[in-house]
């Protein structure tokens, strides 16, 4: 063989060492190193047996014979499939549901259970079916919260053997058979008409209360105006006698006076020279004595006025009036009772029956106190 090929040769083969040697080196070195995620982490085992857990970061392990297992330490979700189940009162229902679990012990996660995943959400299967089962259906529909706390308390106990910790679970979907909807749409529909209903006749009833209140109201308001109405109406005549019996009064004066003038004049045709003459009819000449033309009759002391005195007063029934009018000014001050009682008893003519009128005195006066004798002198 020629030196130079076998040179060449030689020269080649340790190139091709050099190169498997780097080689085999670079494979040496990625193998030794393990590069661990942040939030995650890594059990290690050296031919087939459990060594560590490997951090967050940089690990040196024993390249070739080592072999890893990641463990996501977040929070991870777990979809329960759709589960069917019958509740305590015989009825179908559906239901399915998420599991939120995190991996406490990834060493327990790695030896005590092949998949955790899958164990899980197996036993969330299983769990959430039995817990339906012992419940009713109004319960499974409306207990949401109740279902959630009762799973969640099943699944604690065996996952944490496994080194999983079930956060929380929440039931999405609670679905009860066709014919179970239907009937219980058709209860729904009917307990809206009853509710329907009774919103309808509490309205109808509240509406009758207001009518009448308000008729009650309208009458009571009614009553009251023509009450009033009443009152002032028996104020006006009661004033209406006390101006009629005043106007008597002033008229029942000049009536008295004409009258004893008249009487006078027939006494003065007489042939007597003596006369007894009423006291009442002497007290009107006196008092008026300075208003007869050419009469001698002596001016009575105390008569000055053209008012009547009390006696006259007394015998026409004038101090009545005066009672009257007082008691109307203290009717204002009344209540309405009284207001009405005093207006119905002045209507009725209690306070009219004791005015007389100038007629009614005359005549008592021609049948008590008339003369009984004109004597005459010779």
């Amino acid at each position: 063989m020629d030196p130079i090929t076998l040179q060449s040769g030689l020269g080649l083969g340790l190139v091709g060492v050099g190169l498997l040697a780097l080689l085999l080196v670079i494979v040496t070195l990625w193998q030794s190193f393990e590069i661990v995620d942040a939030y995650e982490k890594k059990t290690l085992t050296v031919f087939g047996e459990y060594r560590k857990l490997l951090e967050p970061g940089i690990n040196l392990i024993p390249p070739f014979v080592s072999r890893t297992y990641p463990f996501d330490m977040r929070t991870q979700t777990l979809d329960v499939p759709r589960q069917e189940a019958i509740t305590r009162d015989n009825s179908p229902v559906t239901a399915d549901a998420v599991v939120y679990i995190k991996v406490m012990d990834a060493k327990k996660a790695f030896l005590e259970v092949d998949d955790y995943k899958k164990a899980v959400s197996n036993l969330a299967q299983t769990t959430l079916r039995a817990v339906l089962g012992d419940m009713e259906l109004d319960d499974t529909l409306n207990k949401r919260q109740e279902i959630n706390a009762k799973i969640r308390k099943e699944l604690d106990e065996p996952t944490d053997e496994w080194g999983i910790r079930v956060e929380s679970v929440e039931v999405r979907e609670v679905n009860p058979s066709k014919d179970v909807q239907q009937a219980m749409e058709q209860q729904t529909s009917a307990e809206r008409r009853r509710r329907a209903m009774i919103l309808e006749a509490q309205g109808e009833r509240r509406s009758a209360v207001e009518q009448a209140e308000g008729d009650k109201q309208s009458n009571i308001i009614r009553a009251q105006g023509e009450k009033q109405s009443q009152i002032l109406e028996a104020q006006g005549d009661a004033i209406s006698t006390v101006l009629r019996a005043r106007s008597a009064e002033s008229m029942g004066e000049r009536a008295i006076i004409e009258r004893g003038m008249e009487t006078l004049e027939e006494i003065g045709k007489g042939e007597s020279t003596t006369f007894v003459l009423p006291q009442e009819l002497t007290s009107l000449v006196g008092r008026y004595g300075k208003a007869l033309s050419g009469s001698d009759v002596q001016e009575m002391e105390g008569l000055d006025g053209k008012e009547f005195d009390a006696d006259t007063r007394k015998m026409l029934g004038l101090d009545d009036i005066d009672e009257i009018l007082g008691q109307i000014e203290e009717s204002a001050e009344m209540n309405v009772e009284e207001l009405e009682k005093e207006a119905e008893a002045v209507k009725a003519g209690d306070a009219g029956a004791s005015i007389r009128s100038a007629d009614e005195v005359i005549q008592e006066m021609d049948d008590e106190e008339a003369p009984a004798e004109v004597e005459k002198e010779e």
